[in-house]
């Protein structure tokens, strides 16, 4: 792994470094290159030969050397060197999430949630700085992405965030306070038949969206026997066309290799569109009409569930799916996990709930979210945040619909990639929009990403033509602007673990109360933006309140102070020693008044479910 020199200068050490199995060193970059010169020459390396790594020099020594320098907010020096242009199958992925692991000891720790249908790893990493204290014990957010097997940059997000974070900690402040303070649950695919079946089988850019568990779509007794073919071998399944002089379709005159446009209403086409690639496998008189899979993992999920007779792609019941149960009894099992992300494509979007007109979602809990997601558009160019059902569509059973309803956890989906991003302007529709990316295809593609039209005698239809878009274009970004929008979506919800809720005990004051009593006035922070519970948790007792507590001393009397700044307190009836405190809006403190008899030590605890727990130790007497 290696930083680029002087041209000239790279290729000889791409071909020392490709001779010989590596073992990391670490050499300057003028001692590198004389040092690669001199082994080329020798020629006698033993089989365990060095990957010689140039140090990074001072930005002027660097510029002085014709080196290149770092851009800003990138590691300087990371111990796993990614390019970020590509896409990463499952192998690839555990992959990458093991060598992370291996690399970054004491901050990145293996999880495993169970296995697929077809039995792929359904894997993560928790990352947090260890010893500042254990993942489970702080503020967490849950990132997954990939439930739809073709959204694969989803998961390439995730995969991101934990590079960055990992590469990035005690270089940038604000990801090694995080790392302190917070913890992260990073799990990159959560559909991983989905996902490899997307790239090592013929697709199209919507195929392998669910998982592979036989469905009859068609009601016709079979399972996923009339689903897309690949006609002409060519790995990827594209539109059909046939010449047909009452067709409603005519060849673009400005893109005539790859555009058909649909005609005016009094006009007559040479063409007619027939769909995807396929046979009538099952001799019904349709194409395609029962592939594999057939039922929607986002739909499995037990909040404001319903059956597939009112939600297509909803199962049996909820957590029927191997996945999403793992997912499910991995998230239940780590109520310290206070913010949640999922990762999408495509559209351009940062949704956020309800899913149905009726779902709940209290006041104060939307405005949190409404402002989270204005921060988003934001970072984000020509991405809407939007509430799913009023302004998309509406989902029964949606995951981060139940990471709110039933765990009243704050929850975000982003539908990654937008169009508009291809010349940075608003797409427009029809035919105008298709042209747009034609262009782009063909001025900053250099003519890639479109599969030229080649005809094909079909069984059914005699000869048709083949062509079209490839799966990787459309519903992902081109090689060059991945990375962009990877960082991009990282930032935003690096934003939200921010805001993520955290407890701190800011004064403990003793003073005497008379009678033998001294007054302990202990003040607690929220330094989050958000509550410690959300307004819907504490409406539907959810998760349990704060708890600030003594010990080491007698509490004979304890409550909350209704006003900080004048005496006044309710106090708790029973168990004095543990005050209970229903939730601590975001930036805000609580005062809790202990009245004790006695002296010695008093050990003073604050412990919340999603918002870590502090500690201090006072005097009393």
């Amino acid at each position: 792994m290696m930083r680029r020199t002087r041209t000239t200068e790279r290729s000889l050490l791409r071909t020392v470094t490709a001779m010989y199995t590596p073992r990391p060193c670490w050499f300057t970059a003028a001692s590198l290159v004389a040092t690669a010169r001199t082994m080329l020459a020798a020629a006698s390396l033993a089989a365990t030969a060095l990957v010689l790594v140039p140090r990074v020099a001072p930005v002027s020594d660097a510029l002085a050397a014709g080196m290149t320098v770092n851009g800003l907010g990138a590691p300087s020096d990371p111990k796993i060197v990614e390019p970020w242009n590509r896409f990463h199958d499952v192998d690839a992925m555990v992959e990458l999430l093991q060598s992370l692991e291996r690399a970054h000891p004491g901050l990145a720790e293996w999880v495993d949630l169970g296995k697929s249908y077809e039995g792929r790893p359904i894997v993560g990493l928790a990352i947090t700085n260890e010893a500042k204290g254990k993942a489970s014990e702080k503020p967490a957010m849950y990132i997954d992405g990939n439930i739809h097997g073709n959204e694969v940059q989803a998961g390439e997000v995730v995969l991101y965030t934990a590079w960055y974070l990992l590469e990035t900690y005690g270089e940038i402040e604000r990801i090694t306070k995080l790392l302190d303070e917070k913890a992260f649950y990073l799990v990159p695919t959560i559909n991983p038949d989905g996902r490899d079946h997307w790239f090592h089988d013929p697709a199209n850019p919507h195929l392998s969206r669910g998982g592979r568990i036989p469905t009859d779509e068609d009601l016709d007794g079979r399972f996923d026997e009339d689903g897309p073919d690949d006609l002409d071998g060519d790995g990827e399944i594209t539109y059909m066309r046939i010449r047909d002089p009452w067709g409603r379709h005519e060849i673009d005159p400005e893109f005539p290799d790859e555009l058909t446009q649909e005609v005016l209403r009094d006009e007559q086409g040479s063409y007619r569109l027939l769909g995807w690639e396929g046979y009538d496998n099952d001799g019904d008189g349709e194409l395609n009409e029962d592939g594999p899979g057939g039922y929607d993992p986002n739909r499995d999920w037990p909040w404001q569930w319903q059956p597939m007779s009112i939600q297509w792609g909803a199962r049996d019941y909820p957590f029927s799916l191997p996945s999403t149960r793992a997912v499910g009894d991995f998230v239940k099992s780590h109520p310290n996990i206070a913010g949640a992300q999922s990762f999408h494509n495509a559209g351009g979007m940062i949704l956020r709930g309800p899913g149905q007109e009726s779902g709940p979602v209290a006041r104060e809990d939307e405005e949190i979210l409404s402002y989270i997601g204005k921060r988003g558009e934001e970072m984000l160019p020509f991405y809407k945040s939007w509430i799913t059902w009023k302004d998309l569509y509406t989902v029964w059973g949606g995951e981060f619909e139940w990471f709110y309803g039933a765990l009243g956890v704050f929850a975000f989906t982003n539908e990654l990639w937008t169009n508009d991003n291809l010349y940075r302007k608003k797409e427009e529709d029809g035919q105008e929009g298709r042209r747009d990316r034609a262009a782009f295809r063909r001025d900053m593609l250099m003519g890639d990403g479109f599969t030229p039209w080649k005809e094909f005698d079909h069984p059914d239809y005699g000869k048709v033509e083949i062509g079209g878009s490839p799966k990787t274009f459309g519903r992902v970004p081109p090689a060059f602007l991945i990375q962009e929008e990877l960082h991009r979506n990282m930032a935003f919800t690096l934003y939200h673990a921010e805001c993520m809720p955290l407890v701190r005990i800011a004064e403990a004051t003793v003073e005497d109360a008379g009678r033998g009593l001294r007054r302990l006035v202990v003040t607690v922070e929220n330094r989050g933006v958000l509550p410690t519970r959300s307004a819907h948790d504490v409406q539907n007792g959810i998760n349990p309140p704060t708890v600030v507590s003594v010990r080491g001393a007698e509490v004979v009397a304890a409550g909350i102070r209704t006003d900080p700044y004048r005496e006044q307190v309710t106090w708790q009836e029973v168990r004095p020693e543990r005050v209970l405190v229903p939730t601590i809006q975001g930036l805000e403190r609580v005062v809790v008044e202990f009245l004790l008899q006695g002296s010695g030590n008093a050990i003073i605890e604050v412990t919340s479910t999603k918002a870590g727990s502090d500690q201090k130790s006072v005097r009393v007497g």
